[in-house]
């Protein structure tokens, strides 16, 4: 059978987009999630995402990993969902829609940028250098001086590997702050794809979040990844973070019709 899929991706994070509005792809398959993620006998992406119609929201985001598992909150993902949802004909002002870690806003910016809002973090585990912290996903993150220099795969697979986080799996980050202190660099390692990704939305949050240079109060931290740059704005209060946006470009790349 024939499918109409939609690719998209944001700073190089990228996705398989299905219409489901209509409810034809409710039982999808893992086996077939994964193989239209395989890069080589696939579409390829780093996940596949759903669009589905809720009765209280614009839409509903369902996000599987490229191992054909559901998977918690992808902030790429949901910036791109939004994109797809406009290019769809649902235009809104300001979106409301229902992820697996609860309700979001987000909005389009005149410059095409998509903002949208991240859960409020109110826990940050710290040791040394090394820090864990949910932001829709669980995330390990790393500060470092030599970020490019790492050996992401390697590394990432096996603190996501290790005893502590072997059940559950954790998304692993390398962040370096630059010298004028304005901008951090992050690679992310994801479970999952297990694999690097070329950005990670949910990490590109926990390590602005852990790099957040003001006490309290507004913070906003520019972020580069592999895969281009994104920006991070919060409130701050102690070890207390709301008002999270994760904000930056989604870009439809191409659509097609696959047969599976």
């Amino acid at each position: 059978m024939k499918h109409t899929f939609y690719k998209y991706q944001g700073t190089g994070n990228d996705f398989v987009l299905f219409d489901n509005r209509d409810g034809r792809y409710n039982g999808l398959e893992t086996r077939v999630i994964r193989r239209l993620c395989d890069r080589r006998f696939g579409i390829g992406a780093d996940g596949l995402m759903l669009l589905n119609k809720h009765p209280d929201y614009d839409f509903e985001m369902k996000y599987y990993n490229a191992d054909g598992r559901e998977s918690s909150m992808c902030g790429n993902g949901g910036r791109s969902l939004v994109k797809f949802a406009a290019d769809l004909g649902i235009v809104q002002t300001e979106y409301r829609f229902l992820a697996v870690d609860g309700p979001h806003e987000a909005s389009i910016e005149l410059d095409g940028n998509v903002a949208l809002r991240m859960q409020d973090v109110n826990e940050v585990r710290h040791d040394g250098s090394n820090f864990i912290l949910n932001t829709g996903s669980p995330h390990f993150v790393h500060l470092t001086d030599d970020v490019m220099g790492k050996d992401m795969v390697r590394i990432g697979r096996q603190i996501r590997n290790s005893p502590e986080f072997e059940k559950e799996g954790i998304n692993v980050n390398f962040v370096e702050q630059t010298r004028e202190d304005d901008e951090i660099i992050v690679r992310t390692y994801e479970r999952g794809v297990e694999d690097e990704t070329l950005s990670c939305g949910t990490g590109v949050t926990a390590a602005a979040l852990v790099c957040a240079h003001n006490e309290n109060g507004f913070n906003r931290v520019d972020v580069r990844t592999r895969g281009g740059r994104l920006a991070v704005e919060f409130d701050k209060s102690g070890n207390h973070f709301s008002n999270v946006w994760l904000i930056g470009p989604a870009e439809r790349v191409f659509e097609g019709i696959i047969d599976f």
